[in-house]
């Protein structure tokens, strides 16, 4: 692939030296956070307004380029591989927070934005933005691909705290999906047909953003199990009854044995859960003594807790730290991460079911799981150079999405389609999915915009 002259010549004229064609800046933008093999763009360009975004989308488009729009490139499914060559369109310098209206617990930022920036701007506020996937994504990013983390339970996902969105069209053009009130039965609901679409529909380029105060009071726990099945019994029960549970996490006892040696921790190597309280002092204190006692009614044991914010963090590590330590088990690894969604009823055979496949497999792995919301993830630390595990853990993998689906279930719950998944897309959605292609293709008739990426290639018919 040949990145054409005339575009190169119009986007070095409208960026300067924030339009790159270097092989490292290339490389940068291969999307190789996971298992799937880099794929780099052309060219990588850097706009920091969302009027030089519709310049770029406009030059592309005379041009026949593909485009990829890149955050901070935490996705795990491949989202942001540049399969088609093209144009990386890297939104990292659009980190202006535009506006805070206290008065209304909502914020406008720029794409590139993090939710670490967002909530160390917010702290005078006494506001706070709770989505929280764990990596250190760009929230145009979150939004993009229909976020999540460990306070979904109790605020939602991305899906539920975005309001609107400033989005640039495969035409250029500059639209803004809606505009801030809280509801709004007036056309279609555009927002959130570009919250989850992975750039195959335009790039974002602003978010406008629920936001929450920040609580009275917080405690967190850990507690362990002697299997899984009781302790993701402990999380459906403790929300049957309607504890305002802000986390419940799940690590299985391979997960917790990785992140002891990764961080030097001496948590016991048993199924655990990870649990966080919001509230009123008083309200909280009668939460802890209700999920204890169903807890303890589950066979839970060594229960500690925690109430300062460093004790809370330090607590909160062996969680935010278990991709990584599950990857490190083996050096020269990468990570392979899927994840499900399941109903909650049916999350402990989902769960049991995938402990089963890991067993025989051989190859390093630790679930853990938004439990909270019927979420949970595996993670595998394969050898790129070893066909025969990534062969291996594809099988696994097949057979989690397949369980899942069949419990009435999705393939993925927060990572999204990206390449990984879009082979699963026919059997969840059936009928449907010919609606998505033709979305996509009134939207982006020449297939420029993230081209490859959630929709399943068409079946050639046979001759």
């Amino acid at each position: 692939m040949t990145f054409p002259n005339d575009a190169r010549v119009a986007l070095n004229a409208l960026l300067g030296e924030r339009f790159s064609e270097k092989q490292a800046d290339r490389d940068h933008h291969a999307g190789t956070e996971a298992h799937h093999r880099p794929a780099p763009p052309e060219a990588v360009a850097w706009p920091e307004s969302t009027e030089e975004v519709a310049e770029i989308v406009r030059i592309c488009r005379g041009n026949g380029v593909a485009i990829v729009a890149h955050g901070a490139g935490s996705s795990l499914e491949g989202n942001t591989s540049a399969v088609k060559g093209g144009l990386s369109v890297d939104l990292n310098r659009m980190n202006q927070i535009l506006d805070v209206r206290p008065e209304d617990l909502d914020c406008t930022v720029q794409a590139g934005v993090n939710r670490e920036e967002l909530n160390t701007h917010l702290r005078d506020t006494g506001l706070f933005f709770p989505i929280d996937p764990g990596a250190h994504a760009s929230l145009g990013g979150m939004a993009a691909t229909r976020a999540s983390g460990t306070n979904a339970v109790r605020y939602g996902t991305m899906r539920e705290n975005v309001l609107c969105l400033t989005v640039v069209t495969p035409e250029g053009e500059i639209i803004r999906t809606a505009r801030r009130a809280r509801k709004s039965s007036a056309g279609y609901d555009l927002t959130h047909l570009f919250v989850g679409s992975e750039g195959t529909l335009g790039i974002i380029t602003e978010v406008t953003l629920k936001l929450y105060g920040r609580p009275e009071a917080v405690r967190a726990a850990v507690c362990t199990f002697s299997d899984p099945a009781s302790a993701s019994r402990t999380a459906i029960e403790a929300i049957q009854v309607g504890i305002p549970l802000a986390r419940v996490e799940y690590l299985d006892d391979g997960c917790i044995r990785a992140v002891n040696a990764y961080s030097h921790l001496e948590e016991t190597e048993a199924d655990t859960l990870f649990v966080e309280f919001h509230g009123s002092e008083a309200g909280v204190a009668e939460q802890v003594a209700f999920f204890e006692e169903i807890a303890t009614g589950n066979g839970a044991a060594h229960f500690r807790w925690a109430e300062r914010e460093e004790d809370r963090n330090r607590l909160w590590k062996a969680r935010h730290s278990a991709y990584t330590a599950t990857v490190n088990q083996r050096p020269g690894c990468r990570g392979w991460a899927t994840d499900v969604c399941v109903p909650l009823s049916r999350l402990p055979e989902c769960i049991d079911h995938a402990k089963g496949l890991m067993k025989s497999c051989g190859i390093p792995a630790s679930i853990m799981g938004h439990v909270g919301d019927g979420n949970f993830h595996v993670v595998f630390s394969v050898d790129p150079t070893a066909p025969e595990e990534l062969e291996t853990v594809a099988r696994i993998n097949s057979a989690m999405v397949e369980q899942a689906l069949s419990c009435d279930g999705t393939c993925t719950g927060e990572h999204g389609v990206g390449l990984g998944k879009r082979k699963y897309m026919e059997a969840e959605h059936g009928p449907a999915l010919s609606l998505m292609r033709r979305i996509k293709s009134a939207l982006d008739p020449e297939n420029l915009m993230n081209p490859d990426k959630i929709l399943p290639p068409m079946e050639t018919p046979a001759q």
